[in-house]
């Protein structure tokens, strides 16, 4: 750029610095004030550029690359303001295209599958046996919990609905792992075919800690209804996160009409006994000894009465009416357990002709040192029953010297005029 002697430079030493960022040859920008206009003091950023100058960078930016594309190559080369604007344009379009392709790390939701991993396990119902059987394989790609980068992984069960420690039941940890292999079956016992209908498993995984709380990994629910009885299905399921329970009724839904209102009043009726627990009962007429022997196999799903959420329960019989009070017969104390194994028998040397005028009552209780036991739940047995207990009594009479088992479910209310 020539300069007579004398005049003044028309733009600034910074003008002469900056230079063309378009392929090619090097060139110095002609007016880089065009790019960055000095707007005159007092005058706002939103006045109207002077005429012939292309306008500030922004809208140089925010040019498409097609209308870029759109201007022919010569006119780029006549003019340096255009082919820089056009430059510009296709640079920001494929720095735009670029971040399209590119994940947003903080915005991006990543898949549960991915980052807590996957469960392999299978479920059977043993529809004969009244039994849920949960087999727990392995797991594949689970989250890492501990600062090492790995996690001591274990499985927990839980029926819902039902808040008790006698519905959960868990596998034994190893350590050390993201990919674990249990191979370990955990059963539930006195599954009814309605618990079928209208429970659902809850599977979680959960990393053990010794000086802390245990962490929540993911988990998995399937609806027992989904099952076939006395068939293996297998899974292989994505672990999520953790699901909130579901709310309750409100008053309004529940009121609604009144067969849902009777529907819901028959569904609390049913939990307060679920809550009590359950017992497997057998029962035995032996025609050579002329004896009932009654059988106290398992109890499950106990209510907690201690303070630790457990029980230490055990279970007595009576065949009343007793004058004699000679029939009481008691288990062994099982502790800290809700769902104890007793095995036990008794016999009552009775006549079998006598057995429609006798009722047998089964009570559970809790064993407490230092103050009086506290009772779990009973069930009465015999002609004056109904249900389920009925039918349970009078196949012991229709089949004799052949041992009947049935589960029943405990109530709250104390057979009789029982006590401890």
């Amino acid at each position: 750029m020539t300069q007579r002697k004398g005049e003044k430079p028309t733009i600034s030493i910074q003008e002469h610095m900056a230079i063309d960022v378009c392929p090619g040859p090097i060139q110095p920008i002609k007016q880089i004030s065009d790019y960055f206009p000095r707007y005159p003091r007092g005058l706002p950023p939103a006045a109207p550029q002077p005429a012939g100058h292309a306008g500030p960078l922004r809208p140089a930016l925010s040019t498409s690359s097609a209308a870029a594309t759109g201007e022919s190559d010569r006119a780029n080369e006549d003019t340096p303001d255009r082919a820089c604007a056009g430059a510009a344009a296709a640079a920001a379009s494929s720095q735009a295209a670029r971040r399209e392709e590119e994940p947003d790390v903080e915005a991006y939701d990543s898949d549960d599958s991915t980052t807590l991993g996957t469960l392999e396990f299978s479920l059977q119902y043993d529809q004969e046996n009244n039994a849920l059987n949960c087999t727990i394989n392995k797991a594949k790609g689970l989250k890492p919990m501990d600062h090492n980068g790995l996690s001591d992984p274990y499985v927990k069960l839980h029926l819902l609905p039902g808040a008790s420690k006698a519905n959960k039941l868990r596998t034994k940890t190893l350590h050390n792992t993201l990919n674990p292999v249990w191979s370990e079956t955990l059963t539930y016992y006195g599954i009814t075919d309605e618990d079928m209908v209208r429970k659902t498993l809850r599977i979680s995984v959960c990393d053990e800690d010794k000086f802390r709380h245990n962490e929540f990994i993911g988990e998995t629910r399937i609806p027992l209804k989904k099952l076939k009885p006395n068939q293996i299905k297998n899974f292989n399921n994505c672990l999520e996160k953790q699901l909130p329970l579901p709310a309750p009724l409100s008053g309004g839904q529940i009121l609604r009409s009144v067969t849902g209102y009777t529907r819901e009043v028959n569904k609390t009726e049913d939990k307060s006994l679920e809550e009590r627990g359950r017992i497997m009962i057998s029962l035995k007429y032996n025609t050579v000894k002329s004896c009932l022997v009654v059988g106290i196999i398992r109890c499950a799903h106990l209510a907690a009465m201690d303070a630790n959420g457990f029980s230490d329960p055990y279970v007595k019989t009576y065949l009343k009416p007793d004058e004699n009070k000679k029939s009481k017969h008691k288990t062994l104390v099982k502790k800290k357990t809700l769902n104890p194994e007793f095995n036990e028998e008794f016999s009552y040397d009775i006549k079998y002709a006598d057995l429609t005028k006798k009722t047998l009552e089964v009570t559970v209780w809790d064993y407490d040192i230092g103050k009086s036991n506290d009772f779990i739940g009973g069930v009465s047995l015999g002609i004056n029953a109904n249900g389920e207990r009925l039918k349970h009594w009078f196949d012991c009479l229709k089949n004799k010297d052949k041992k009947i088992e049935r589960w029943h479910t405990l109530t709250n209310e104390l057979p009789g005029s029982l006590n401890d």
